[in-house]
């Protein structure tokens, strides 16, 4: 019933009505090839979005792909398009500009087409079921080997910058502490990112694993114990992963996952999510680094429409692969060289003298740019190793992947009942979170906390079950 309510207002609000308001916003009044393709690619993502928010099945990743999409690369580009302002110069031709928003539809198309091959594919329900988080007795005791971590670590991490206080001045301070500790070098950041990687990831996991225990099981809400330790982890990220000194995307992994593994089966939820997600990305989003600065730092956020903000703040991956296009006009493809450093993101430079740059920061540096710290988008990563070809099979593998996992997660989540269950009810709400960092890029700055994630889950994890129903 909600999804007939809402269908047809909200195809014509995401399809017609947005980019029809944003399409007459005064500006260059330019209409060229790369405006019309603008404007394809914004009702194609938000025709998918909403298809995913009314679907009756909850598609996590896909739909936080989809949502990401048609913000940042859906209404935001089409906003400068029409207003002609970028958030960074575009160094090369206005072809570069229309060949990265074809490359960018045909990424989507090629997502879509892996999201199609992996629904049409059965799953195999083997005799182990999906793999489990163990027997109730070891999880519980890996449970709180990662709780102990977790408040080892983020003690840790919050000594080393000078205490609670600096977690809630900006995020400048926050950088400034962790470069005076003595963590991370000139020629590597390796240091400081595993201390924040350490000192926030366990946290918000374990937050997430008790947070699933009490939205599954009545009788973990009826124990103090339980619901202690989870009001000390909700205690605990509020300082290491609040929004004052964490990045907002990092930030909003937090708020996703949370909220997605809270509310495992409300479909309600999964619509409030997204919904809500577009409003907020246009209009709040671009305001919320207010604490990325001191006082003296800071600038007074000003626009004369709420469209403005889009072609000056942080909506800069459309025009980043056009400056990326006229730099591998120049410089070649780099053949998985970028991949492998991000890869690798643990090595550190003194080590491998020549370990590549974020892809962000080596296009900034090769405009001139004294500010790098650029996006980089999947496309661009995959299109600067790999070609056209590369793109579109490296994003249709990421489609498959997404709708394989989305399935795989309604199936745990249906299947898990009051017990720990699948780990994938607490890691798809996870992965759909940190998919915001992950697509805007570049991967070499997303490698580190996703790798830390990967290791808590691993450690927590047990497949025993699995192999033991194999044998029988």
């Amino acid at each position: 019933m909600l999804s007939r309510a809402l269908s047809v207002p909200l195809i014509l609000g995401l399809v017609c009505f947005l980019p029809a308001v944003v399409a007459v916003q005064p500006g260059s009044d330019v209409r060229d090839t790369a405006y019309w393709l603008q404007l394809v690619l914004t009702c194609y993502a938000g025709t998918r979005l909403a298809t995913m928010i009314l679907s009756t099945h909850r598609r996590l990743l896909q739909g936080v792909f989809w949502m990401f999409v048609y913000i940042a690369m859906g209404v935001a580009p089409l906003a400068q398009v029409v207003i002609g302002k970028t958030p960074t110069p575009m160094v090369g031709p206005r072809s570069d500009l229309v060949t990265a928003v074809a490359l960018i539809i045909v990424g989507c198309a090629a997502f879509d087409l892996g999201s199609l091959l992996a629904s049409r594919r059965p799953l195999r329900r083997g005799p182990g079921g999906p793999a489990r988080l163990g027997p109730a007795t070891a999880h519980r005791v890996r449970l709180r080997l990662l709780v102990l971590a977790a408040f080892a670590a983020s003690a840790y991490y919050v000594l080393k910058v000078g205490g609670p206080a600096v977690f809630f001045s900006s995020r400048q301070e926050i950088s400034a502490s962790v470069a005076q500790s003595g963590v991370a070098s000139a020629e590597s950041n390796v240091g400081s990112a595993f201390l924040k990687g350490f000192g926030t990831v366990p946290a918000l996991l374990a937050l997430l694993f008790y947070t699933r225990r009490l939205a599954t099981s009545r009788q973990a809400r009826r124990s103090p114990s339980t619901v202690l330790v989870w009001v000390a982890l909700l205690l605990l990220n509020a300082l290491v992963n609040n929004p004052v000194s964490n990045a907002r995307y990092w930030f909003v992994t937090v708020l996703v996952s949370l909220l997605f593994t809270a509310f495992p089966s409300s479909a309600a939820m999964y619509r409030t999510v997204l919904t809500t997600g577009v409003v907020g990305a246009l209009v709040l989003f671009p305001y919320a680094d207010r604490f990325r600065y001191d006082d003296e730092g800071r600038r007074p956020a000003q626009a004369s429409s709420v469209f403005e903000p889009l072609t000056t703040k942080d909506y800069d991956q459309t025009v980043m692969f056009a400056n990326t296009v006229s730099w591998v006009d120049t410089q070649g493809h780099t053949y998985g060289r970028q991949l492998a450093g991000s890869a690798l993101f643990f090595v550190p430079r003194t080590l491998w003298s020549g370990k590549p740059k974020d892809t962000g920061v080596r296009v900034g540096e090769w405009m001139g740019l004294n500010m790098t710290n650029l996006s980089a988008p999947l496309w661009t990563e995959l299109w600067v190793d790999f070609g056209a070809s590369g793109m579109a099979g490296g994003l249709a593998l990421v489609g498959y992947a997404a709708a394989r996992t989305d399935r795989r997660y309604a199936l745990a989540v249906t299947r898990a009942g009051p017990g720990p269950g699948s780990v994938l009810a607490v890691a798809a709400p996870l992965i759909a979170g940190y998919t915001f960092i992950l697509l805007r890029g570049p991967l070499l700055q997303a490698a580190g906390k996703l790798a830390i994630g990967a290791l808590c889950l691993l450690l927590i994890t047990t497949f025993r079950e699995r192999r033991a129903g194999r044998r029988r």
